[in-house]
């Protein structure tokens, strides 16, 4: 007799872990990315499409929170009063890094065109054009310092105090600007201005400068008296004059977009005082980021005062996305400090002695200390500017390469190693000049393990000679 099938059913479970990007994800995501101005921007959006949100009073406008509404207000963390101390007395710091934040492939802002202003165009041009580590921190430094016309009009002697760093180092970077595009940019006068503009179109004859070294001749029209000077006749002073005035006196004018950021921190730093125990204090810029409200008292009177469901439903969707919105800004003011805090303290050198003091630093060391994930400190550290006793500075420039020590361990700056490489070539003489592999020995027996190509990179960044070229000229001098 033939056997009847049996039938068997078998339940199985898998799981299986998708990251699903909801839209208040993608939202507090784009909200960490913004700078307080970008942020202060959609804040007055919101409130004007939400009737129950208000925006407070800044903390520095002296104002009473309480005149500004009597209404009760949510009582969510104020994320404007939030600030963290660094130091020795480090705070605790709180659920900073919100899992909202913490993704770890979608990027919603990935395919967000952003208009190319001129910002921008000398970015990209100092990112190819400046090799040198240290000269691109610097170029950075000087692109903030630009005003609106695109003159260069901060003096360099006293940006050379304030940062520490050498104003022979800082003409070296300025020389290199100016050679970008548009041609005058960072001049610092209009005389460098037009000289440059007229070196580009070949038009820079020595008439042409001593043109330039009396403009309040030009300005007058004394054609003789420029004829005079330059020994030359009057229609070759004219001839000149239509050059120059073809010319544009603020080259930033071509570009419809410049922002200036330097008057903008999103974080502020200050030293803690001795009686509280030093270090730094680090707070958001409450001045550039309006508070905000939730006035609970008109959603109650609205909700108790109607029997309409679609009215009582209209007020709840917009008191849920008012109270998300309080705590995501909360979550990304917590976020900013907790990361700001964290480079103030691997940097402190750099804050006591100046540029020559910057340790090496990655977007995943600081990602791994304050358990955040590295896409996190990206956005945190991207278009966010801290205020130092230093002067302004993108929280992205603090995150510099390093050169390993025989342990493999970073443990050295690329900067110092730069340094150290022009000592010992600055200390040469003509019978003990040193070649690449000499450097790399040297170099090696001060605990810093470098290859030979990397010892040629920085010395060519430099701007100095090979071992040959460095020996004709010692022997050109004696």
């Amino acid at each position: 007799m033939a056997q009847t099938p049996t039938l068997s059913q078998n339940l199985s479970t898998k799981q299986q872990q998708n990251l699903v990007m909801t839209p208040q994800m993608q939202q507090a995501i784009k909200l960490l990315q913004m700078s307080n101005m970008d942020l202060a921007a959609f804040l007055e959006e919101e409130i004007a499409q939400n009737p129950l949100l208000e925006k407070g009073p800044n903390e520095d406008s002296g104002e009473d929170e309480t005149q500004e509404t009597n209404e009760p207000r949510d009582e969510q963390p104020d994320a404007m009063e939030t600030a963290f101390d660094t130091g020795s007395e480090m705070a605790t710091v709180g659920a900073g890094g919100n899992s909202k934040f913490e993704d770890n492939e979608y990027d919603p802002l990935a395919t967000i065109e952003k208009p190319k202003d001129l910002r921008t165009h000398l970015y990209d041009q100092i990112a190819v054009e400046i090799t040198d580590d240290k000269e691109y921190r610097l170029a950075l430094l000087l692109l903030d310092s630009l005003d609106e016309a695109g003159y260069m009009r901060e003096d360099l002697a006293v940006l050379s105090t304030r940062l520490g760093v050498d104003v022979e180092k800082l003409e070296i970077v300025l020389k290199k600007l100016q050679q970008l595009d548009p041609a005058g940019i960072f001049a610092r006068n209009l005389e460098e201005c037009l000289a440059a503009q007229l070196f580009e179109r070949g038009q820079l004859t020595e008439e042409a400068e001593i043109l330039l070294q009396n403009l309040d001749k030009v300005a007058a029209h004394d054609l003789k008296g420029l004829a005079k000077i330059c020994e030359v006749g009057v229609e070759d002073i004219q001839q000149i004059l239509t050059h120059i005035r073809a010319l544009n006196p603020k080259p930033a004018s071509t570009f419809e977009h410049f922002v200036v950021q330097t008057a903008l921190p999103d974080v502020l730093m200050r030293k803690k005082p001795k009686n509280e125990g030093g270090g730094w204090r680090v707070e958001l810029n409450h001045a550039t980021l309006p508070r905000v409200l939730i006035n609970q008292q008109y959603y109650a009177d609205v909700v108790t005062g109607t029997k309409d469901k679609a009215a009582k439903q209209f007020m709840d969707t917009h008191l849920n996305n008012a109270s998300w919105l309080v705590k995501a800004l909360d979550s990304r003011a917590q976020t900013i400090l907790k990361v700001a805090a964290e480079i103030i303290e691997e940097q402190e050198p750099f804050f006591l002695y100046g540029v020559e003091f910057l340790k090496p630093m990655t977007l995943k060391e600081i990602a791994e200390k304050i358990q955040m994930h590295e896409s996190t400190v990206s956005r945190v550290t991207t278009a966010k500017f801290i205020g130092t006793p230093r002067g302004i500075f993108e929280l992205k420039y603090f995150f510099t390469s390093g050169v390993g020590g025989d342990d493999g361990g970073a443990v050295h700056s690329s900067e110092a190693v730069k340094a150290r490489i022009k000592t010992l070539i600055d200390a040469e003489t003509l019978d003990n000049i040193l070649s690449d592999d000499d450097l790399v020995t040297l170099l090696q027996k001060e605990n810093i393990e470098i290859a030979r190509r990397t010892v040629a990179k920085y010395r060519e960044a430099a701007g100095i000679a090979s071992s040959v070229q460095r020996r004709r000229m010692k022997k050109l001098q004696s």
